[in-house]
């Protein structure tokens, strides 16, 4: 296949993470967006060692399996990827997909290993109990939209109001604030100029109570740009009493299934696309409600990070559960690496002497330790910090460890450490399974086997999937612990011996936070966008955002020099690099 060319063919399977893999004659190429048994018309874009990717174009034949029920922005929005198929179907794809990875690195484990398949979320339909939505538009200077990003856009915004992820609340909720600042004709953020007001809307609801908190966010800027607002001159202090009313009124109406607990106005000035509070203002009720999962209670608060799918955060916390089995005695001390707001460390409380979690959000342990205290238990410590740096910190030795690392997986560094402890079992629950197998490829050839693996779908209708995996320690581990750290460390860095995948999609880059090089900048985006930048664009956003260019950068020598401008979709991939690599 050539590059620039377009081509028709048929989509043969879907690859995680939702990558077609398209037929064409006796070539393949990797389409993403696409669905079994669909054909389907592409353009190459990228032709690297012989393999093949294109960007969609059109579906010329509707697979067979699309029978299932869609919304009307099905293939716009960027929310949904199966959404046309039934659950049933969409279950298969990702089992297949997440059994080929795992044979793709256990075909070299002499032991037997069982995989359990993949189990279904109880509710396949409006199970999300979170929702961030992004004001915008559908398109340049178009009406004002609040909803989720049209697939494969950084600015185009649609009004997604009839989502099947979300209960009838939130589509009521969106749709009648999406109304009221149309009306009040107020701006919203533009990622570009930085201009504007209105940049997010939270929604929570609790899933056992209906309790609702939603969360405007917002600039400190006029919402109004200067401009005449509606009839009547709205000030800033009505526009905002005004929402609240209006939320209120939905409530007092009998319009909601659910009530508010809690309704909140936050400002946030940062350039980056991120959701965070520079001030928040309590409107009406209180910052949190609380959700039960397995019969323990959780405080959540608007920033708290907890579980989308209640429903099957149930399954999957149940099935970790019950991978760890018995521990053998009251005196066992358990890590929760990744600890989370502590969930799995609380379910495992009752069968330990002590339960470590260890977290680098401090907001999730402080979070973790009132709900431990608020359930009654008393021997869950939760550490804030890196895993990296804490394990060599802490003096007690685990007896068994549990993994939920963030989708890039466990830190390089952080491996040796953890294997070094040699505990007999291991539960590893990973969100990403191309992670997942990068780093059992090191646990299986530092002594561990898996004995068995199941699949967990948390997020019906996406592409994403969770896996858990239960490993032994087998005969072949590591005897001189001491030096097991070293050894590890070294296998890690000889390639001849331990493959590991350095794409940025896949790496944990957390420890680097901050201190990505004009070469890293570049390359993340290349990968992401495709678009090559030069240094000079890249010194030319930073010196925007008041960052520092660096040492060693090369600036031209008089403030007149003639110099090529960094383009506006230049500008906003550098930005989202800024963003992934914590530099803004």
């Amino acid at each position: 296949m050539k590059k620039g060319q377009v081509y028709e063919g048929s989509v043969v399977r879907v690859d995680f993470p939702n990558k077609g893999i398209v037929c064409v004659g006796d070539e393949t190429a990797v389409v993403k967006n696409s669905l079994p048994g669909q054909k389907v018309k592409f353009s190459v874009n990228k032709v690297r060692k012989g393999k093949a990717e294109g960007r969609l174009l059109e579906v010329t034949e509707k697979s067979p399996l699309e029978t299932g029920r869609t919304c009307s922005l099905f293939g716009l929005c960027g929310g949904c990827t199966y959404l046309s198929l039934p659950y049933e179907e969409q279950l298969k794809v990702k089992e297949e997909q997440v059994k080929r990875l795992l044979d793709s690195v256990l075909n070299k484990q002499e032991e037997a290993w069982a995989f359990e398949g993949i189990k279904g979320s109880p509710k396949a339909y409006e199970y999300r109990n979170k929702m961030e939505f992004s004001f915008g538009d559908e398109y340049k200077d178009g009406p004002l939209a609040l909803g989720m990003h049209k697939r494969g856009s950084f600015y185009d915004i649609v009004t997604v109001a009839d989502c099947e992820i979300v209960d009838a609340d939130y589509r009521l909720i969106l749709q009648t604030v999406r109304d009221y600042f149309a009306r009040a004709k107020v701006s919203f953020f533009h990622r570009m100029s930085h201009e504007g007001y209105l940049r997010h809307l939270l929604v929570r609801k609790a899933s056992r109570t209906g309790e609702i908190l939603v969360a405007l966010v917002t600039t400190s800027q006029d919402p109004w740009q200067g401009e005449t607002a509606v009839e009547g001159s709205l000030d800033v202090d009505a526009l905002i009493t005004g929402f609240k009313d209006l939320l209120l009124s939905l409530e007092q109406d009998r319009k909601l299934a659910g009530k508010f607990a809690g309704i909140l106005h936050i400002t946030n000035d940062s350039i980056a696309d991120v959701v965070q509070s520079d001030r928040t203002e309590l409107l009406y009720g209180q910052e949190y409600f609380y959700e039960e999962l397995l019969g323990l209670k959780f405080k959540i608060s608007t920033f708290s990070f907890f579980q989308t799918n209640s429903y099957s955060a149930e399954v999957l916390y149940q099935t970790a559960r019950d991978y760890v089995g018995d521990l053998g005695g009251s005196d066992k001390t358990v890590f929760d690496l990744y600890s989370g707001t502590g969930t799995i460390a609380q379910l495992m409380a009752p069968a330990a002497g002590k339960v470590i979690g260890v977290e680098i959000v401090e907001e999730a342990v402080e979070a973790a330790k009132k709900n431990a205290a608020a359930n009654g238990l008393d021997n869950c410590e939760f550490i804030a910090g890196d895993v990296l740096k804490v394990l060599d910190e802490v003096e007690e030795k685990p007896d068994m460890i549990i993994l939920d690392p963030p989708r890039d997986g466990i830190h390089p560094k952080a491996l040796p450490k953890i294997i070094a402890y040699g505990v007999d079992h291991i539960v590893y629950i990973s969100c990403k399974p191309t992670s997942l197998v990068r780093d059992l490829e090191v646990f299986l050839e530092n002594g561990y086997r898996v004995d068995k693996a199941v699949a967990v779908d948390q997020f019906p209708w996406t592409a994403n999937v969770e896996t858990v995996v239960l490993l032994s320690k087998g005969a072949k581990g590591p005897v001189d612990l001491c030096s097991a750290r070293t050894e590890v460390e070294r296998r890690l860095v000889d390639s001849r011996k331990v493959k590991v995948d350095f794409s940025l999609e896949n790496m944990d880059l957390s420890e680097f936070k901050g201190k990505a090089t004009y070469e890293q900048i570049k390359a993340y985006v290349l990968e992401k966008t495709g678009l090559k930048v030069s240094s000079l664009y890249i010194a030319q956003i930073k010196k925007k955002c008041g960052l520092d260019v660096g040492e060693n950068f090369n600036l031209p020598k008089s403030e007149n020099a003639r110099q090529p401008q960094c383009t506006p979709e230049k500008e906003e991939a550098i930005m989202q690099a800024f963003k992934h690599f914590g530099i803004v």
